[in-house]
């Protein structure tokens, strides 16, 4: 007997397992409402599962009978003809579609030359195993899974037009590319998704050499020509808000230019761009810390006799302000009103990026790096045609990471340029190499892609010919420029006394156990010392008992609470987590002793 559940509630058991799951099967092309029904049968417990739940990946097959496909040429004449649709072919039982359980207990083949009388269903065609930016890959087909993976990944990461009506919207941390261009070489997805609508990146001449070690790892060396003709630029948008919000007992916040009696003032200086209305005006160029938004707010806590009190005239300050490490162009103001009806600013600042070393890119392969030099084409590699690479990637990061579709690509990229043509890279059904190889040739190119190259700075001829070709590529979000945190002194937590977390807070910069052994190997550990004391603090302690002893020094007198006056008690310099966790112990009733040794 065969235990049966429906939406895993067990609902009952049979005895005719092959004739139940081919009557139901039967059932589910003839009735409607069985549509959505899957059929799972796990043979290792035997139990049936019949799933008709919500939440499930469904995806469409073609049904096979006896080694053969069930849609024949005669349907796809009466498709084209609009004879027949999409439904009718679910209805006759020519397209069936499958959950991951189902998929389990069936064979699916991708090719129809494939299929065997095993075989219970087809794919539509075999890019539909990927999702939809993964079929955006060209040549997807030879790479590695993991790399496909890295590819649909960094191209959501990609900076390109998010949407047509970005100056219209106040969308947090966002940019947008300034030359978007089609890739030459694509995926016949990109019509289908209307990609030249909303591009993501930009064609660049690529070489595949190393570069004075500046592309080492992952690293790659740009062109600074190129960057200086704009390639790569994109600006970064930053909204900026202030809220009048009401209080209870009739108090408010207002925005305008706060008075010099305001607690929490800062400097006139800090006011300066902004008008009668408190708020800034656009075009106006701002760096950290100047206001944008000027507001004062009521104060925090109301006593029960506020109003007779002095304080009850004084307000705080609370204006919005250029947050540290940012600066900009404002762009946009608006003034409007939020769901509550009470008055909302925002502003907008914008902030041309500009490629500089530490910014991210990659291709559409995974192999993603980031600058590491850019240098001025003078200096550059050349071929004899005096083309110098907008990139030099480096050729070791190839081998292991079997990205060979990125070599294809480039070889492809190459062909498309000369030509004046799109290449067609979609995956399983892409130009074959050997095609594009002949037209290289006949475009008056090596057919494997190398160049004679020469040595920018000494003119000499390299001994190897290099790997050289048209590549697309993407600018990541992952800039720099919101990176970059530094701080010398600044803010501390109450509790520890060791400095705050996060950069947006000012905070500092842990160093850990690596980095430790960093700076040891560098022979710089007495650095150490500077850097492992951000808490730093004396405690006196008292050599009799190993206590904490007490320093009173208005009264210049040192004692023990424990063994007096009569004991020697001396100075030591330790972290105050540490001093914390001797505090700890004691509240469990553990004694932690200090035991003191002469230095030398």
């Amino acid at each position: 007997m065969t235990d049966v559940f429906l939406d895993e509630k067990y609902i009952g058991s049979i005895d005719n397992l092959k004739d139940f799951i081919t009557k139901l099967k039967k059932e589910r092309k003839e009735k409607p409402f069985l549509k959505s029904l899957n059929i799972y049968y796990d043979e290792e417990f035997n139990e049936l599962f019949l799933n008709i739940c919500n939440g499930r990946a469904r995806r469409p097959l073609i049904t096979v009978e006896n080694g053969k496909s069930k849609l024949t040429k005669e349907h796809t004449d009466r498709l084209l003809n609009d004879e027949i649709n999409w439904n009718d072919l679910i209805k006759e039982g020519i397209i069936e579609y499958l959950d991951a359980g189902e998929e389990e207990n069936s064979l699916i083949a991708l090719n129809e030359d494939e299929l065997t009388n095993e075989h219970t269903h087809l794919e539509l065609a075999p890019v539909t195993i990927l999702g939809l930016t993964t079929s955006l890959v060209p040549y997807a087909n030879y790479d590695a899974a993991a790399r496909l993976n890295g590819g649909s990944k960094n191209q959501k990461h990609a900076l390109g037009l998010y949407l047509a009506n970005f100056l219209l919207r106040m969308d947090t941390d966002v940019s947008v590319l300034h030359y978007l261009q089609m890739p030459v070489v694509k995926s016949f997805m990109a019509e289908v998704s209307k990609y030249n609508k909303h591009p993501s990146g930009f064609n660049v001449v690529i070489a595949e050499m190393c570069y004075e070690g500046y592309n080492m790892e992952d690293a790659i060396v740009f062109n600074k020509s190129s960057i200086e003709r704009g390639l790569a630029r994109s600006t970064y948008f930053r909204p900026y808000n202030a809220e009048e919000l009401r209080y209870s007992g009739g108090l408010m916040d207002e925005v305008g230019i706060p008075d010099k009696e305001v607690r929490g003032y800062r400097s006139e200086k800090d006011y300066r761009y902004l008008e009668n209305d408190g708020i800034v005006y656009t075009g106006q160029k701002l760096k950290a810390d100047d206001v944008i938004i000027g507001k004062t707010s009521p104060p925090r806590f109301l006593g029960e006799m506020e109003e007779f009190s002095f304080t009850a005239s004084t307000r705080r300050e609370s204006s919005s302000v250029v947050k540290h490490g940012e600066a900009g162009v404002v762009d946009m103001v608006v003034l409007t009103e939020n769901e509550e009806g009470n008055k909302l600013v925002q502003a907008r600042l914008r902030d041309q990026r500009i490629p500089e070393i530490g910014d991210k890119f990659t291709s559409r392969h995974g192999q993603k790096g980031v600058i590491g030099l850019s240098v001025s084409s003078i200096d550059l590699p050349f071929s004899g045609d005096g083309v110098s690479p907008d990139i030099l990637h480096s050729p070791h990061s190839i081998p292991n990471r079997m990205t060979v579709s990125h070599l294809i690509e480039i070889l492809a990229g190459k062909v498309g340029s000369l030509s004046g043509r799109f290449v067609d890279g979609t995956t399983f059904d892409a130009e074959p190499e050997k095609s594009l190889r002949q037209e290289l040739l006949e475009l008056g190119f090596r057919d494997d892609g190398t160049e004679i190259m020469y040595n920018g700075v000494t003119g000499e001829r390299y001994k190897v010919r290099i790997y050289i070709g048209n590549m697309y590529y993407l600018k990541l979000k992952h800039m720099v420029a919101n990176k970059l945190h530094a701080r010398a002194f600044g803010r501390i937590q109450l509790l520890t006394r060791q400095p705050i977390e996060g950069r947006s807070k000012g905070g500092g910069l842990r160093l850990g156990e690596m980095e430790k052994d960093c700076l040891v190997a560098h022979g710089a550990s007495l650095l150490l010392k500077e850097r492992f004391d951000s808490d730093k603090t004396v405690i006196h302690v008292c050599e009799s008992c190993g206590l904490l002893a007490v320093n009173d020094f208005f009264r210049s007198r040192k004692y023990c609470t424990r063994c007096g006056d009569n004991v020697e008690i001396n100075a030591i310099e330790l972290s105050y987590a540490f001093k914390l966790l001797l505090d700890e112990l004691k509240s469990m009733c553990i004694n932690p002793k200090l035991i003191l040794e002469d230095k030398y």
